[in-house]
């Protein structure tokens, strides 16, 4: 990843996977071969919000912190558990996709839903990546199961304690966003994607004002995952202006958190 948005020509990047914080020494180190690249170290946390799930990021977090890593071997088992188990009502439909396989594609990597959908597009049963969701793997659809997550609030107040600031990652996928954004704004939420690769300019231009009402950071990114170039926008393809970056700088500053390099 490091690579690609050097190669890409980025200046700033931000790791952060879903429910772990274990690539990120290594994209830490790996920045080193870029002096022009400042790696930020972030996490994306799944969060239960009423009637679907809500993922709040953490920029400038600790990536060493105790409390974190215990958080995230928690979900990690909880995510294995999970993706068997989707896998096993896949089979139960019809569909011979094999555990081995998926665990192969995952790797290191905790095992998610994106790696289950790579198998089935492997095996032709689907015709696109999205299409995995739309069919099977979505909330709702016949594969899919729960699994352990925090509530948004308590995702909030881990980020703030592991010194970072919170943001939440594409509202528009959240019910009654508005709303929610005002409760989170309340118990220390700093930010809301508001560039997001999906969304249309009239779209970002609502977030934007619901920003600025609640005196938010209004960021953004490509939500990049390196399983489907086919399908997903590229590290800075989504259209985050330089501002956003340093908005982003300026509000760690003031919370007295730690951020690397010298943007802003």
């Amino acid at each position: 990843m490091v690579d690609l948005a050097a190669e890409r020509g980025l200046s700033v990047m931000a790791i952060t996977d879903h429910d772990t914080i274990e690539g990120i020494a290594g994209a830490l180190d790996r920045a080193k071969k870029y002096p022009g690249l400042t790696v930020i170290p972030g996490i994306e946390l799944s969060t239960h919000a009423p009637g679907n799930e809500l993922h709040l990021l953490g920029y400038f977090i600790d990536h060493q912190s105790r409390e974190l890593l215990s958080v995230c071997r928690n979900m990690r088992a909880d995510r294995t558990e999970r993706a068997c188990a989707m896998v096993e009502k896949l089979n139960a439909l019809g569909i011979p996709v094999k555990w081995e396989r998926v665990c192969q594609i995952a790797g290191e990597a905790n095992i998610g839903r994106p790696h289950i959908a790579r198998a089935l597009l492997e095996g032709d049963y689907i015709n696109s990546f999205e299409e995995a969701f739309e069919l099977y793997l979505a909330q709702g659809k016949p594969a899919y199961v729960e699994r352990f997550k925090i509530t948004p609030s308590e995702a909030v107040q881990l980020v703030i304690r592991c010194g970072g600031l919170p943001v939440m990652a594409h509202p528009l996928t959240v019910n009654n966003y508005e709303a929610v954004i005002g409760e989170l704004a309340a118990v220390g939420l700093e930010g809301i994607e508001v560039y997001y690769k999906d969304f249309s300019r009239e779209q970002r231009n609502n977030l934007l004002a619901i920003a600025m009402k609640l005196n938010l950071i209004a960021t953004g990114g490509s939500d990049y995952h390196g399983i489907d170039n086919s399908a997903e926008v590229p590290p800075g393809g989504a259209g985050v202006p330089w501002k956003v970056v340093e908005a982003l700088y300026e509000r760690a500053r003031q919370k007295g958190l730690q951020v690397p390099g010298n943007e802003g």
